[in-house]
């Protein structure tokens, strides 16, 4: 009698499992329906785009978010009119061209139109630097969208040959449009420990979060190579207690493996502990704002706070627990996207917050070329407490460097005065030094200044024109 009893339990509790699997399944590969969810859509020639978005779905579905995965060539202009939000993972084959199941959706969808007004959506764009047309389709799909009145959540994120740091980037990505949460690396960046050899508080009094001027060293006897525009990764530890609580209270009770597989956050924490006691976190990402002949690598932090008080894991390690003196676990990302242009053409620097990181390290590298014709317009709060890095600005302008300077403080008169409203303001000025073959550089927030700063280029410049210099690389963002 017992061992049918024990057959019926052992049938049952596969009968559970295997429920359990099949709906899970089918969550995620369910038909969406509008504003239900996030839609992720593959286009694949060797079956890797469609592996990144089941990863993706698993990502989001753990993280709470509704998400399914469908293949492009199941969407037409209804469904994706109906829809609020999509990701697109989508690779080029050939010398340029879609995957071959895309064909039926780029003559029928992208070459008749489609009203997207209530469309935000993300792309990962997969492609080969060795081949011609380097992600053009990934390219060709997201200037569509755009045309058809699609918003970015952010921008296009390339990868070439399968690029694990990119593969990253696009898992920060998820994990701000998730609702901030901390989603384990697929492929955990390979870190060097570097030494926080100064922290300084640059906005003392500010209405705003603290803001931190930090300079990291290098390992001895390790060269550390790195242009203008590229992004250090940074490996936040902090004590096992301490992190658990927190992403306990960020609402992540489990944890996703570098194979996909999720377990309960407190085996997670157990089996990921550093030998000295310190926890490894997810990663975070920050522009760098310094070169490497400064002998430092620079980064600008501001401290993030939630609603009950918590730091933020990434700002709260590196402005309050990372001891000056101690190490700190970094790896270099290149970032071409935002490399500087390769010759002495004007170049219009924008940015607010801390995005003055990345504009700092384009003006240190113009400066150091010898290229004038620079113009900054910068915004922050009050000119009394958030004036960042003013000496060297004025330093810049006395050598020429930098022709024009325009701040705006957006706490100081009557009503705000943003970035975007320096930039209409001089809108003339703007369309000429254009027209001078000028590139422009955004560097900042995605939320306000960086839609504001891009409505306002579409209004002087044209859309087509906007879309124009962004393909040849004389409009280029590092939004966050």
């Amino acid at each position: 009698m017992d061992r049918y009893l024990l057959a019926g339990l052992v049938l049952a509790a596969y009968g559970l499992f295997c429920a359990v699997i099949f709906r899970r399944h089918a969550a995620r590969n369910r038909p969406v329906a509008a504003g239900e969810g996030i839609l992720v859509v593959y286009a694949t020639q060797t079956g890797f785009a469609e592996e990144l978005a089941r990863r993706t779905v698993a990502g989001l579905l753990d993280a709470g978010q509704k998400a399914w995965v469908e293949a492009i060539d199941r969407l037409d202009a209804a469904r994706l009119s109906g829809l609020d939000r999509a990701l697109f993972i989508v690779s080029t084959t050939g010398e340029g061209d879609a995957p071959d199941h895309a064909a039926g959706f780029v003559r029928k969808v992208m070459g008749a139109g489609a009203a997207l007004s209530g469309l935000r959506y993300g792309l990962l764009a997969l492609g080969d630097r060795d081949y011609t047309g380097f992600c053009a389709f990934g390219h060709a799909l997201d200037g569509w969208l755009r045309r058809q009145g699609a918003q970015p959540l952010f921008d296009l994120v390339e990868v070439d040959d399968g690029d694990a740091g990119a593969l990253r980037h696009w898992q920060h990505h998820l994990g701000q449009i998730a609702g901030h949460v901390h989603l384990a690396d697929w492929t955990p960046p390979d870190y060097q420990e570097w030494v926080l050899s100064e922290r300084r508080h640059l906005n003392q009094g500010s209405p705003g979060g603290p803001v931190f001027h930090l300079r990291l060293t290098p390992p001895a006897g390790v060269p550390a190579q790195w242009q203008a525009g590229d992004i250090a990764e940074i490996g936040p530890c902090n004590p096992p207690d301490a992190v658990a609580a927190a992403l306990i209270a960020a609402g992540g009770e489990r944890a996703e493996t570098r194979e996909g597989v999720t377990r309960p956050l407190s085996r997670w924490l157990s089996e990921t502990i550093l030998p000295d006691g310190r926890e490894p976190l997810p990663h975070r990402e920050y522009s760098i704002a310094s070169l490497p002949g400064d002998g430092t690598l620079d980064l600008v932090v501001r401290r993030v706070a939630g609603p009950d008080g918590r730091l933020g894991l990434g700002s709260g390690w590196l402005t309050r627990h990372a001891a000056v003196g101690g190490p700190v676990r970094l790896r270099l990302r290149r970032n071409a996207v935002f490399h500087p242009p390769p010759d002495d053409r004007p170049l219009i620097l924008i940015g607010n917050g801390t995005g003055i990181a990345g504009l700092r390290a384009h003006l240190k590298a113009r400066a150091a070329a010898g290229w004038g014709r620079n113009w900054l317009l910068f915004g922050e709060r009050t000119a009394a407490h958030d004036s960042l890095f003013a000496d060297e600005l004025s330093d810049w302008q006395a050598a020429g460097v930098l022709e024009r300077l325009d701040l705006a403080f957006s706490r100081d008169g009557d009503r705000p005065v943003y970035v975007q409203h320096l930039l209409a303001a001089a809108g003339d000025q703007v369309v000429q030094w254009v027209a001078d073959g000028a590139a422009i550089y955004v560097c900042g927030s995605l939320e306000g200044m960086a839609g504001g700063v891009h409505a306002v280029l579409t209004e002087l410049l044209g859309p087509e024109t906007l879309e124009e210099l962004a393909a040849a690389r004389r409009y280029c963002r590092d939004v966050y």
